[in-house]
């Protein structure tokens, strides 16, 4: 293995946080490995907001479900796709073709390579985090909050800062289940899902001394019912996205 490999298979959300900012050096140096990230088309169709303010992350930390890292974490960055950049800046193109849904999945794959890119910038100078989907409670108030135009809309906020805390690494599934060859064949999935289910809900029992006993199939089927959603495809049309 190699630095690299650990740093990335390492991976684990920290929501506790030393009260020490992060050096306005590393900050820029996050965002600068965000930008270097791979993007469709040279488009670098995203944009990275660093939210500072008490009241607004405040907001948000609301509106993400009451998730109080938002809050308490020493930087706050949301990720947005951005095709408002595109609306008023490139030459020679139809606007109307802004609506593709095509065009949306380019920005939302954007942004999330720049993420994982920053993310990654950020826990190789010590720092840790968490991503915050939640934001996706409502979308439209979180672009209110933020002043959001049309044709950027906000797609997860990423809480960053000195880990305070060193949680255990959450199993992920067998490489058998998510990695294929050739073709789709899931006729063994069921049995390695049903071990990694027993994996799970050895892990949730030890880091929450029993009294979480959920299984992966259990606590991810529970929290899609939890959260559908289904708010989220009328407000990235409000935005102009997805008309097409």
């Amino acid at each position: 293995m190699n630095a690299v490999l650990d740093l990335l298979m390492g991976h684990r959300s920290i929501r506790k946080y030393k009260k020490q900012s992060v050096e306005e050096e590393k900050v820029k140096a996050i965002i600068e490995a965000a930008q270097w990230s791979a993007t469709s088309g040279h488009f670098q169709a995203y944009t990275i907001i660093r939210v500072n303010d008490s009241q607004k992350r405040q907001a948000i930390s609301e509106l993400a479900g009451g998730q109080k890292w938002v809050v308490e974490c020493p930087l706050f960055l949301m990720f947005c796709g951005d095709l408002n950049r595109s609306k008023k800046n490139w030459q020679g193109i139809d606007p109307k073709v802004l609506s593709n849904t095509e065009f949306f999945t380019m920005a939302t794959i954007d942004a999330a390579l720049a993420a994982q890119n920053a993310y990654t910038a950020a826990a190789s100078l010590g720092l840790g985090g968490v991503y915050v989907g939640g934001i996706r409670n409502d979308i439209k108030a979180v672009s209110e909050v933020l002043s959001l135009p049309e044709y950027v809309y906000p797609l997860f906020g990423i809480c960053l800062g000195y880990p305070a805390e060193n949680p255990g690494l959450k199993p992920r599934l067998p490489m058998d289940v998510i990695y294929k060859v050739d073709d789709y064949n899931d006729s063994e999935d069921s049995t390695l899902i049903a071990a990694y289910d027993n994996e799970i809900l050895d892990y949730y029992k030890k880091r929450s001394d029993g009294k979480i006993q959920d299984t992966w199939t259990t606590r991810s089927g529970g929290a899609l019912m939890a959260k559908t959603r289904e708010e989220v495809g009328p407000a990235l049309r409000e935005k102009g996205f997805c008309l097409k």
